[in-house]
């Protein structure tokens, strides 16, 4: 039994790092398991085809990630406080895995949106989901800003749809250029984004 579930893990990673690095459409069944070290057999064991493959890729980053922005977005500190620490982490995320790889990876979710959303509607409900799920947890914290006189945006929907957008704007030029550095400026475009009040 610990066989079958290390060879499914083996396949999500492997499948996560060749994404990550060279996308979903160039890949095939055959590399992935090469990379992952398992037999072809043990794939279609685990997933009917390449495309519940990446479904599952999606899932298990999001759940990762769902994890550490509840952490950042549900602290104690004030709200937006919370909001500049999810961007201090998300910074430092990227650059720990350009120091490891030697390039900025961008972000999952965005990069199969710009690569998959007109090829499989699966694959983009999916991303919708996780985009409208962020949207949301940022949402709380914005409405929690305005009832403290923090922030003076009218909406607050359209304020975290803007804020969530920003940041997968700016990690997509992070990862364009090649560079961290392109991130630095998020905090200050948020508080612009949302009318913050004081310094």
């Amino acid at each position: 039994m610990g066989r079958t579930s290390d060879a499914k893990q083996k396949i999500l990673a492997a499948a996560r790092s060749l994404i990550e690095g060279r996308g979903y459409s160039a890949l095939g069944v055959a590399e992935i398991c090469k990379a992952a070290g398992v037999p072809k057999g043990s794939f279609y064991y685990f997933f009917e085809s390449k495309e519940s493959l990446a479904l599952a890729v999606v899932d298990e980053h999001w759940a990762a990630q769902k994890r550490d922005w509840a952490r950042v977005l549900g602290a104690s500190a004030e709200p937006l406080e919370r909001l500049r620490q999810l961007f201090e982490e998300t910074e430092a995320g990227q650059r720990t895995v350009q120091q490891g790889c030697g390039t900025v990876s961008g972000c999952l979710f965005g990069n199969l949106t710009l690569e998959l959303s007109n090829q499989t509607e699966t694959v983009r409900g999916r991303l919708q989901e996780i985009f409208d799920a962020q949207v949301d947890m940022v949402e709380s914290v914005v409405a929690e800003a305005r009832e403290r006189g923090d922030v003076t945006v009218a909406d607050t929907r359209e304020a975290a749809r803007a804020v969530v957008a920003q940041l997968e704007g700016q990690v997509m030029f992070a990862k364009l250029y090649n560079n961290t550095q392109r991130l630095s400026p998020l905090w200050q475009n948020c508080r612009a984004l949302l009318g913050a009040t004081g310094s």
